[in-house]
């Protein structure tokens, strides 16, 4: 049974880590993280980068209509602008591997910004519609200014360095996009310890009351999504240096549909929502992969057919959890460790 747990002060009980087992637990999946790349394979090493990946743009959606209520499904042609960015700098400038990142967060930031600004008069459908509307804007540019973005061709970038290394292999990029991950959602979760965080929460809960109580809607709704596209670019400077290929058709709208999943499936309005389900959401392809292999003696056209399922499995899941488990993954978890907080005593 879990004691020991009075908090005595304001700053204790807004800690992140308030006890000596999330200490424990923490220092623990650090060391796990830590000699993961030495056990696990290339076919492993190759998923878990995928996963910080979808986790950095998942945490991102989540800030955008988790925990401030506003519904988009552009995440992936943010996380294309911020591809493009971090391909043009490689090619054409020759900045260094970090610099590119933070330039694809920031330009990536000021599109979001200027996509939210119908987030003042219009929210729930009416919004998502003006993000999809932007979402095809946004593809239709990838596509024809070939100029800058090479159209249907899409651009090459060579591997990235840091400090001279030839970050090429899945071992070698690990190093970099777990810390990342790592830090932007530490960064998410210390977000909603601030004044900005608490307003983007009074906006999800009561806009004008939101609004009666001082907080300018405008200003916030346009900074969350700011800092939402912000993770979506930087998501996407990485999956550009992890895949060293950008093409418009690497980021259509159904993957927009899978991040809207993972937020979903995961749990609103929870930093271990994004991660959990951008976990599950990542491993479910890989699953009908598997399916799909098994299947293939007896279906010549399972593959064939394995995009369409997927997005119907993607669909499946988001209704079954809105109805079913409507907090997702996230709160099965939380009951699970409430039991064994509790444990051997019956709540």
């Amino acid at each position: 049974m879990r004691i020991g747990a009075l908090k005595d002060s304001y700053g204790a009980d807004q800690a992140l880590f308030d006890t000596a087992p999330q200490r424990l637990w923490l220092a623990l999946g650090a060391v796990a993280l830590l000699a993961f790349p030495f056990a696990a394979s290339d076919y492993w090493l190759y998923l878990a980068c995928l996963v910080g990946i979808h986790i950095v743009s998942t945490t991102g959606l989540n800030i955008l209509t988790g925990y401030t209520g506003l519904v988009s499904l552009g995440q992936a042609a943010f996380m294309g602008v911020g591809a493009y960015v971090v391909a043009l700098a490689e090619t054409r400038l020759g900045t260094p591997f970090l610099l590119n990142l933070l330039a694809a967060g920031l330009v990536t930031a000021a599109v979001g910004m200027v996509v939210g600004v119908p987030s003042l008069r219009v929210k729930g459908l009416y919004l998502a519609i003006a993000t999809i509307a932007a979402s095809f804007i946004l593809h239709f540019v990838f596509q024809n200014w070939t100029a800058v973005t090479g159209g249907t061709r899409g651009l090459s970038i060579p591997p990235a360095r840091l400090f001279g290394l030839e970050l090429a292999r899945p071992f070698a990029l690990y190093w970099v996009i777990a810390p990342l991950t790592c830090l932007m959602v530490l960064a998410a979760a210390n977000l909603f310890r601030t004044r900005i965080g608490r307003a983007f929460i009074a906006i999800r809960d009561r806009d004008i009351s939101a609004e009666v109580l001082g907080i300018p809607l405008l200003r916030y709704k346009l900074m969350s999504f700011g800092l939402s596209s912000f993770y979506a670019g930087v998501a996407g400077g990485l999956w550009a240096y992890f895949f060293r290929v950008v093409t418009p058709e690497s980021f259509p709208f159904v993957y927009s549909i899978f991040f809207l999943a993972a937020v979903i499936v995961g749990g609103m309005g929870t930093i271990l929502g994004g991660i959990l389900g951008a976990v599950f959401m990542t491993l479910v392809p890989e699953a009908l992969k598997l399916v799909v292999g098994l299947l293939s003696p007896w279906m010549p056209n399972a593959v064939a057919i394995l995009s369409p399922v997927r997005t119907i499995v993607f669909g499946a899941l988001i209704i079954g959890f809105l109805i079913l488990e409507p907090h997702g993954l996230a709160e099965i978890w939380r009951r699970i460790r409430r039991f064994f907080h509790l444990w051997p005593f019956k709540t």
